[in-house]
């Protein structure tokens, strides 16, 4: 009689290993998810949050309106800064409209420590902030995959609408300064003839899809094959997949402090108000803009801003569009101004508020001035030119 085990003894010995196996592989998942959770809870419960109280969201606004894009979106716009709207004229009429466009699975929340320094100054100028199609309080877009110059035609109505006429100051940030270059090639002509400044805040010209976005690289490559997928399924359960976004609450706050921010304890209530507005953001949307954004390239555009003053801003630790984008569009803009923020990620506008907000506001009042100057130069009577009159011999007096 053979004294080798049975196959079946075997077979329950195997399943008994592999059960301990994957019980320990449990346990430690378990651990390492308690242990996580842990730690995120206390950060999230930080007694030093620095904007504890800060009105993220809730900012004045002196006028609310919704604009009519090309592609029938509901855009929602806000203006702030002044008493004036087109066409008052007077004495209250802006000296420029400072327009902020917001980039991906944000919205105009991203420019909140702008907006307040802004509003707050006495410089003479409007500010328009409006949510992107898709974005915020904006809504969606019909088509299923969108595009940067959808974004472009976007801006261009709620300049329409906001300040048909006048000088513009543009500011974008991430997807927001991509549709400012794709504005300037499709309308190059009112680019040239009233865009006076651009910032060009945390974004890149072209090359995003050699971007791994803090990812191994072989994830990276993967996403040309799960994006289709994602867009499939985002198509047939939109619903389901932002609920499901919405119920992972915990995961998706950890992984907007990991990825979106590089200083080592950000503000828990910053990153949950970045987290949220991420969260919010349609998977829709989502999946809509991944290709193009991966697409995208303008490096071609930017001779469109060889004429005016460009402020590049990017943080040293930038995951989504790399410091290394910022330089390349300085290169190739040499009279621009290119501030590169040490220990800072993609959202340097809100990690590092004054960093940003202080060279903005420096290049706005720079060409509040210029404008000024050249509004009294051109209203002042002109004097013909003083030149010497010659005698009958020909000597000068």
């Amino acid at each position: 009689m053979s004294n080798l085990p049975s196959t079946q003894s075997r077979k329950k010995r195997r399943a008994g290993v592999i059960s301990a196996i994957a019980g320990l592989a449990a346990a430690g998942l378990a651990a390492g998810v308690a242990a996580e959770r842990y730690v995120m809870n206390k950060a999230r419960r930080d007694p030093d949050d620095p904007y504890h109280d800060e009105p993220f969201g809730r900012l004045h606004a002196d006028r609310i309106r919704t604009v009519a894009s090309s592609d029938g979106v509901s855009v929602h716009v806000e203006t702030v800064g002044t008493r004036y709207e087109p066409g008052d004229g007077g004495a209250d009429a802006p000296t420029a409209t400072v327009v902020f466009v917001h980039g991906y699975c944000l919205d105009q929340g991203t420019f909140h420590f702008q907006r307040r320094a802004l509003t707050e100054s006495t410089l003479p100028v409007r500010a328009v902030f409006y949510d992107q199609p898709g974005h915020g309080r904006s809504s969606e877009i019909p088509e299923a995959e969108h595009d940067i110059d959808s974004l472009a035609e976007t801006l261009y109505a709620v300049i329409g609408q906001t300040a048909p006429s006048g000088p513009l100051i543009l500011v974008g940030h991430s997807m927001g300064a991509m549709t400012i270059l794709a504005f300037a090639r499709r309308h190059a002509e009112l680019f040239a003839s009233r865009v006076t400044a651009v910032a060009l805040l945390s974004t890149s010209s072209g090359g995003l899809s050699e971007v791994t976005f803090g990812a191994p690289r072989v994830l990276a490559r993967a996403r040309r094959v799960v994006l289709p997928v994602l867009g499939r399924a985002a198509a047939l359960t939109p619903g389901a997949i932002d609920r499901t976004r919405k119920i992972v609450g915990d995961l998706a706050w950890m992984l907007t402090r990991r990825y979106g921010f590089a200083t080592e304890r950000p503000s828990p209530s910053l990153v949950s108000y970045v987290e949220e507005m991420n969260t919010n953001t349609p998977i829709r949307t989502v999946i809509g803009f991944s290709r193009t954004l991966l697409e995208h390239d303008e490096r071609g555009s930017l001779r469109g801003l060889a004429n005016v003053p460009v402020l590049i801003i990017s943080g040293s630790d930038d995951q989504f569009t790399p410091a290394a984008h910022a330089v390349e569009l300085a290169e190739a803009l040499p009279h621009a101004t290119l501030i590169i923020i040490p220990d800072t990620g993609h959202i340097a506008l809100l990690e590092k508020p004054a960093d940003t907000t202080e060279p903005l506001l420096g290049m706005i009042a720079s060409v509040v001035d210029t404008i000024t100057a050249n509004a009294v130069d051109e209203s002042t009577p002109r004097r013909k030119p003083w030149r010497r009159k010659k005698t009958e011999n020909g000597n000068e007096r």
